[in-house]
């Protein structure tokens, strides 16, 4: 999942390597030291419960029992070593490294001679079997997980073990799917990605052609999909460079988009950027909800028509938001267009931050925008792929801070950090300190650089509406935003601070007419977080389902140190309507007058936080009145 762009021909921005930002206070620092302290021991312990493990130790001829799980256990080990790689590349943590050395010392010990590696098939099939069912098998898909925790292993620590291991298995798939050889594609996309970074970290051209040949292989209609997804459900209705709307399961649509954007970002290939502009567009203007989650429906996890976007029953599985945000991740570098970050972050914040308790311990699979009661988050999953997905996304986090170009860095997500960059043959550190997401106002110090001239750049977010950028005390630019970047070139000097104050009020948001589950309803937002209301923060006898709010409501925020970890919360002068007169009655005449309402102050939380305290009502949109 970490990317390095440092040597794509067509990246706008490179990647910093990993380990490079160091998140040294706030908002994500505290996140990635509970999921260093918490999360990652947890996931340990839980992959050994679970029988991921042991069904490894079992294709080594060394477990207990029978395989347990899915036929992609493998992956969620995967997923956790890549977590913990990228942990130790941001902090040294000695007994994390022996449990990641023990869990490598594992997958080698299981790979066959030939290179492969899958405990379901070593246990349950025969060498004969492997790669007669990719639609469903996820044997390919489980090898792209071991291909990015090997490459992640290999960033932070330097060692090649994992690397080892996942280009004999690379090398064992070359030498059966390819141009002359076995045709196919897999059921669940992710080895595209995996493939591309792997060629990245090792310089091998034939896993760049083995990616492109697996998204070539699309669009032939020969996967059996789930119910009456047929093909669409796997992405293989049509050519990747003939779509136009994302379809089927949700995950995979997304993990296939970073996959091929990769493919473009190494090959420049028109036809894939026009086809990933027309697919986002379509993900982004039609088909995501507030939160920066995919998925309306259920059945297939999978996207529904445009502006099908229920609050209630939508999926919004965790592992969508993770793979949007590593889609958004991929667009950013290839073209330097701010949107993309903006929705990073609206993801970040909101659809994936939600899938995990603020504890560590806990996680969502799903993540509605509204609950009836009963909804709270299992410590662990039988299908458990978001849980490990949510620890490597919590260690990389500060890799989307920053990147660079030949005329010098951009900043596109804030937080307290440290930023080492190489521009040039010169170095540069910088010191961001900021209070973000809960104040707006962002403090860089140039700790370190060279001679030369350079540009910094900020993202001015898209829901800023007015921005002053200041240097060493003198304001250089205040006044409306456009939702672009700022920048400031010079001669920089040790000790030169620039200061971003991004205005950030709470604001109320429509949703677009057609979106008819929330037609006539309004949310709330302040800077990049979506806001919820939740029945134990509202006066007693307050049902959520009867609460209007008033389009021009005032909204009016407070710091709360001692809530949810410390969160700035929301209130509303909004309204409860007097149903009594429905108690009787489903329906009525439309003539007969509303009846009436009083007045009540709603108090909104962040959405990520929901959930937390008690498994209440909860919800985001809020009709008016």
């Amino acid at each position: 999942m970490h990317v390095s762009t440092m040597r794509s021909l067509h990246a706008r921005w490179r990647t910093l390597p990993v380990g490079k930002v160091k998140l040294t206070d706030g908002f994500w620092a505290e996140k990635q030291a509970i999921n260093r302290r918490v999360s990652l021991r947890h996931g340990y312990r839980m992959l050994g419960q679970s029988g991921n493990l042991n069904n490894l130790r079992l294709a080594v001829g060394a477990g207990e029992g029978a395989y347990r799980g899915p036929v992609f256990m493998d992956s969620d080990v995967y997923k956790w070593l890549e977590a913990a790689s990228l942990d130790l590349a941001n902090d040294a943590d000695p007994e994390l490294e022996v449990l990641v050395d023990e869990v490598i010392a594992l997958v080698a010990a299981a790979q066959q001679p030939d290179g492969y590696i899958n405990s379901y098939y070593q246990v349950h099939k025969q060498p004969e079997d492997r790669w007669t069912n990719l639609d469903h098998d996820h044997e390919l898909y489980c090898a792209g997980h071991l291909f990015e925790a090997a490459v992640a292993h290999h960033r932070a620590t330097g060692k090649r073990d994992l690397l080892d291991v996942a280009c004999r298995f690379a090398d064992c798939i070359d030498g059966i799917f390819g141009p002359g050889k076995r045709d196919g594609a897999p059921g669940h996309p992710e080895i595209e990605l995996a493939l591309v970074e792997l060629y990245r970290e090792t310089g091998e051209q034939r896993y760049l052609d083995l990616a492109v040949f697996f998204i070539d292989a699309r669009g032939k209609g020969r996967m059996r999909g789930y119910g009456r997804w047929g093909a669409a459900y796997h992405q293989d209705h049509v050519p990747v460079r003939e779509a136009s709307e994302v379809v089927g399961h949700a995950v995979r649509q997304l993990y296939l988009t970073a996959g091929v954007t990769d493919a473009y970002l190494e090959t420049g290939e028109p036809a894939l950027m026009d086809a990933l502009l027309r697919l986002w567009h379509d993900a982004t203007a039609r088909k995501m909800h507030l939160t920066g989650g995919y998925g309306a429906r259920h059945e297939g996890e999978a996207f529904g028509h445009a502006y099908e976007l229920p609050s209630d029953e939508c999926y919004c599985e965790t592992c969508a938001a993770i793979a949007a945000m590593m889609w958004n991740w991929r667009m950013l570098l290839a073209t330097g267009d701010p949107r993309y970050a903006d929705t990073l972050e609206r993801s970040l914040y909101n659809g994936f931050l939600s899938g995990v308790s603020l504890d560590g311990q806990r996680y969502f699979y799903v993540n509605p925008l509204q609950s009836r009661g009963g909804i709270a988050r299992p410590e662990w999953y039988g299908c458990a792929c978001c849980p490990p997905n949510v620890m490597r996304q919590i260690a990389l986090v500060g890799n989307y801070m920053a990147t660079t170009d030949e005329t010098g860095i951009q900043v596109h997500q804030y937080a307290s950090a440290t930023i080492d960059a190489a521009l040039g043959d010169e170095r540069v550190v910088l010191q961001m300190d900021t209070r973000y997401p809960w104040e707006g106002h962002v403090r860089v110090t140039v700790a370190e650089t060279g001679d030369a001239e350079w540009t910094l750049a900020f993202r001015v977010p898209g829901w800023c509406t007015h921005a002053a950028l200041w240097l060493n005390g003198e304001i250089l630019a205040g006044g409306a935003s456009d939702g672009n970047y700022v920048t400031l070139t010079r001669v920089w000097q040790p000790d030169d601070v620039v200061q971003l104050d991004l205005e950030m009020h709470p604001r109320l948001t429509a949703p677009n007419p057609r979106v008819d589950a929330i037609r006539g309803s309004l949310a709330i937002e302040r800077g990049p977080l979506v806001y919820c209301l939740e029945e134990e923060d509202q006066d007693a006898g307050v049902d959520l389902l009867d609460v209007r709010l008033l389009p021009d409501a005032e909204l009016e925020t407070v710091w709360r140190d001692d809530l949810l970890g410390g969160v700035v919360t929301v209130t509303a002068e909004s309204y409860v309507a007097d149903v009594r007169d429905w108690e009787a009655a489903l329906y009525r005449p439309a003539l007969v007058p509303e009846t009436s309402a009083r007045p009540v102050k709603l108090i909104a939380m962040p959405y990520y936080a929901w959930a937390n305290r008690t498994p209440g009502a909860m919800r985001v949109w809020i009709p008016m009145h």
